[in-house]
């Protein structure tokens, strides 16, 4: 019989079994889901129209033919004339569509660059980090193609000339090696594809531009005719762009940056449409940032401007972008130089003190007595006496007054402070003596039960003492001699 230590074990290991056997499943399943066909074909990058789908589309040529008959059509009417809401308008929505799809042109652009630098890496792998912009990256390669010899290369028209000193003298000591003729008419094909892209991105440009005076002519003021466009493309419409805050209007078109192992001190996530405006631009790095929060939000102000359609003629967008850039100009100013401070003049005028009965109070108090006076005199051609163990300070004129040298006030001389002191103290001593004299024990009591008044205050000091005014003499009849036996 088996224990059930063994039992244990004995389903454990068909537990591994199982497991074992799904792994092998899911593996099996990822290998045949990477055989299928469809798969294999949009993995291809051989070929472009696998990763390129726009010019094929229906709304790409749709839209195209409608901006090429709005361009070569001279006297178009306003917008702002026509019956209607705005948004109703086919001729807004045919901007709204153009906008949207000038943000699917530059990431086609992006796409078919990726596509040309994979296919031309192996003639010039350099050249990807010389030329940086996709157009200018296409125009190059599609005049170097399959050339060996740079010399032999003309680029004049589309680089400066420290650029294509860099290039000629790169691609002459290149380790890069002539593409195949497949190779090469892809890439071509490739290049065609993307200056035709940038070509119909102007055209939807200048389209959009030239709408955008009749459609919001006070927010193409402030940012311009471009910037207004991609604006109000992101935000959906005009009335969506006036209703949005101005912190989202600032963000409009900011894209996301990996940043991994490099530093994020210059990154600068806030960056969108209105920060690559010429106002902005023309700003001091320092200060872009916080002209971008400026500039977004008069951009709501002025969009809901336009979308009421109060102010056709553009003027309030003039003088908004007047007060923006008086404001840039005002934060560039340096601070005002700091004025040397310039002393008081002189008060050599003496002050009016206040006199009266308070004043001489003060002075009597604080003033300084007779004897102190005299302790701070010293006689000439006198020996001045000192006191304490080590002569710590003489007496002056007091030392040498007659008396042996004792200090002793002068009684005519005392101040008038000095005698109410005098005059306080005797008063005390007085109302000590007369408390002492008529001491109780503690139990006497000033209140007194009567029973015709009932309670009856009376002093509990013996009257007799009330009779005396301190006048009587030895002879009278409280004094203590008033009686004497005669002894015969």
């Amino acid at each position: 019989m088996a224990t059930l230590a063994e039992s244990f074990l004995a389903d454990l290991e068909d537990l591994s079994d199982g497991e074992g056997e799904e792994e092998e499943a899911a593996l099996e399943g990822e290998d045949d889901a990477m055989d299928e066909p469809d798969d294999i074909e949009a993995l291809n990058y051989d070929d472009l129209d696998a990763v390129a789908h726009l010019m094929k589309s229906d709304r790409y040529k749709a839209l195209m033919i409608k901006v090429r008959a709005g361009l070569s059509d001279t006297n178009p009417t306003p917008i702002s004339t026509k019956v209607g809401a705005l948004e109703d308008n086919p001729e807004y929505q045919v901007i709204v569509d153009c906008n949207q799809l000038n943000v699917d042109v530059d990431n086609e652009i992006t796409v078919i660059h990726n596509f040309i630098r994979d296919k031309y890496r192996l003639k010039f792998p350099e050249l990807e980090s010389l030329v940086m912009h996709p157009i200018d990256y296409a125009r190059v390669v599609k005049q170097i193609a399959n050339e060996m010899d740079m010399t032999q290369v003309d680029l004049d028209t589309l680089l400066p000339s420290a650029t294509i000193m860099v290039v000629s003298v790169t691609g002459s000591t290149t380790n890069g090696k002539q593409l195949s003729e497949e190779n090469l008419q892809k890439t071509l094909e490739a290049c065609d594809a993307c200056l035709e892209l940038d070509t119909a991105r102007t055209e939807i440009l200048e389209f959009v531009e030239s709408r955008m005076a009749w459609i919001a002519p006070n927010l193409s003021a402030v940012v311009g005719s471009d910037t207004a466009a991609k604006l109000m493309g992101l935000a959906g419409g005009l009335t969506k762009l006036s209703q949005m805050p101005a912190c989202n209007v600032q963000v409009l078109g900011a894209k996301k940056k990996r940043l991994d192992g490099f530093a994020t001190s210059s990154a600068n996530p806030h960056a969108g449409y209105l920060f690559n405006t010429d106002i902005v631009q023309k700003t001091p790095p320092s200060l872009r940032l916080r002209a971008t929060r400026l500039i977004a939000g008069k951009c709501t102000l002025m969009a809901r401007v336009d979308s009421f359609g109060d102010d056709p003629a553009g003027s309030k967008g003039q003088e908004m972008l007047e007060e923006v850039q008086t404001k840039i100009e005002k934060w560039q100013e340096p601070p005002p130089a700091k004025q040397p401070k310039p002393l008081p003049v002189p008060d050599l005028d003496t002050k009016k003190k206040r006199g009266g009965r308070r004043l001489r109070k003060m002075k009597e108090r604080y003033g300084m007595t007779d004897m102190r006076k005299m302790a701070n005199r010293v006689n000439f051609n006198e020996a001045e006496q000192e006191y304490g163990q080590s002569g710590e300070g003489g007496l002056g004129v007091l030392g040498s007054q007659a008396g042996g040298g004792k200090i002793r006030g002068i009684t005519a001389q005392q101040s008038k402070l000095a005698v109410k002191a005098a005059k306080k103290m005797t008063k005390d001593k007085k109302f000590a003596r007369l408390g002492a004299r008529g001491a109780s024990n503690g139990l006497s009591s000033s209140v007194a039960f009567t029973p015709i008044q009932g309670i009856e205050l009376v002093n509990p000091t013996p009257n007799a003492t009330d009779a005396q005014d301190g006048t009587e003499s030895y002879f009278s009849e409280f004094g203590t001699f008033s009686k004497i036996r005669r002894i015969i």
